[in-house]
């Protein structure tokens, strides 16, 4: 086994039988005298790819341009190529110069009455329509999308960037997001990408040990969207075994200071003129809430096999989310080795994702690069990206099927077989990287002993807390003093 201090950079072609038979494309795997560097350096080779990949998938919306985001409402689902972007700019009174969140949509764009985002991708969408020149309703809408493909675009540079710069050893990971097909097809959607940036950032900050740089980038990621909150039960439980609160207290208030100063001055405005702004604010939790059943969910499945209308899928999901999150502190606590944060908030996530009562395609950004950096492995994330791609292309068809007399697309018992393999999938790689915490001798990040390439201040540290018959890991730089305490029968506590 090579040494925790070796710097070498690991090549997937050279530990990956997948990574090396596709590097047959392009020359082959690299040789033992190959020199990194230079036009070849890793991370410019990984964000030329991205910006390639994410260029194929504006192309793949082409079909929609000109003609599916605007006439025949089936067309943008039997050619797959459905934004809300187009549509929102419009139905949510971006054209019309409407400030989000103060002025009150009028009834006659939709069912909405102020914009059901949180605050920062409000503000990313209101940042787009100021840079969207003027012209006719639909060349507005048409450059709309355009302005923010090339801010998402930015967006998924960073991400690129920062996943090939989390685990120092490993850059080359970052390669499979980049050419991730899901991440192509879904990345101009919706405005995800924005929060899935900002949660890039924020676990590379926390694996240089910028624990305060971490927790504001967590706190500007909630405030652009819900789930980044979700990294801070895996953090707390993690510092928990290893006995560094102190670094969970910093990350924890720096979240909650950043997301009260982005979101304080919209909530707390009571009454006057400006009254409008709190009831708009409120829009995405309301709307979160009141939500009921919709596509992608596990709920749906359930409610079109049962015909129970699940009318508490509130409960439900709240149920599932915590008994989950408790099972994942008792896979932390347990582990016979501390699991890497990746691989916890991979799981984390993952459960949100399958616990929600909507899956939306774009979803799917959310975990691309937590997967990566818990489990680079070539052949599992492909597999679990065909089943994404098999549920982007089978929701709109089903959409398509539903959307004419003719239906022309994909059944219910259709619909519900992408569903299915997208659950699967999910659950697929869930159950790997669980194993992989179970045997840390199957994790491949760990196979060259290193500890924790993402942890910041995790990484080697010793473990205080365990349970049960989970030993902490001796290491070659552990002090003799440390103290460790083993909670839980057969254990044999030792201070």
């Amino acid at each position: 086994m090579r040494s925790v201090r070796d710097d070498r950079m690991v090549r997937p072609t050279q530990e990956d039988e997948v990574a090396a038979a596709g590097s047959e494309l392009i020359g082959g795997p690299a040789g033992r005298r190959a020199l990194p560097g230079g036009w070849r350096a890793p991370v410019r080779v990984i964000v030329l790819v991205m910006i390639g990949m994410f260029a194929l998938g504006m192309v793949q919306k082409a079909p929609c341009y000109d003609h599916g985001w605007f006439f025949g409402a089936t067309t943008q689902y039997t050619h797959a190529c459905y934004s809300d972007i187009p549509h929102l700019f419009t139905g949510r009174g971006f054209d019309r110069g409407l400030i989000p969140y103060l002025d009150e949509i009028p009834r006659s764009m939709g069912d909405m009455d102020y914009l059901e985002y949180p605050v920062l991708t409000g503000a990313f969408m209101e940042v787009a329509a100021l840079l969207t020149p003027g012209g006719g309703a639909q060349h507005r809408a048409q450059l709309y999308w355009f302005v923010n493909s090339g801010m998402l675009l930015v967006c998924a540079v960073v991400i690129a960037f920062c996943v090939a710069r989390t685990h120092r050893r490993r850059p080359w990971d970052g390669l499979l997001v980049a050419l991730a097909p899901a991440f192509a097809l879904t990345a101009t959607i919706n405005w995800d990408l924005f929060a899935v940036a900002l949660t890039a950032v924020a676990i590379l900050a926390w694996s240089r040990g910028r624990v305060g740089v971490a927790g504001l980038f967590i706190g500007l990621a909630a405030a652009a969207k819900l789930y980044p909150v979700l990294l801070l039960w895996p953090l707390f439980l993690l510092c928990w075994r290893a006995g560094r609160l102190r670094e969970f207290r910093t990350a924890l208030s720096s979240a909650v200071v950043t997301w009260l100063v982005v979101n304080v001055p919209l909530m707390l405005v009571v009454d006057g003129p400006m009254a409008p702004i709190r009831a708009g604010w409120a829009k995405f939790y309301t709307f979160s809430h009141d939500r009921p059943v919709d596509y992608g969910s596990l709920w749906l499945l359930v409610s079109q096999r049962t015909g129970d209308p699940m009318d508490d899928v509130n409960t439900y999901a709240t149920v599932l989310m915590v008994l989950g999150s408790l099972a994942i502190g008792g896979l932390c606590l347990y582990a016979p080795r501390r699991p890497r944060l990746a691989q916890l908030a991979f799981l984390e996530i993952a459960l949100f994702v399958v616990a929600n009562k909507v899956y939306s395609p774009q979803y799917v950004l959310w975990l691309i690069p937590l997967a990566v950096l818990a489990r680079p492995r070539w052949r599992d994330f492909l597999v679990w990206q065909a089943c994404e791609v098999l549920y982007f292309l089978g929701i709109w068809s089903h959409l398509a099927y539903n959307g004419d007399g003719k239906h022309q697309g994909l059944p219910q018992d259709g619909y519900q077989l992408a569903l299915v393999l997208h659950l699967l999938g999910t659950l697929y790689l869930c159950a790997l990287v669980v194993r992989d915490v179970l045997r840390p001798d199957r994790d491949v990040i760990r196979r060259d002993g290193s500890d924790d390439p993402s942890g910041g201040p995790l990484d080697r540290a010793p473990d205080i807390r365990v349970l049960g018959r989970a030993r902490a890991h001796e290491r070659h730089d552990e002090r003799p003093e440390t103290l460790r305490v083993q909670w839980g029968s057969g254990s044999g506590g030792t201070v």
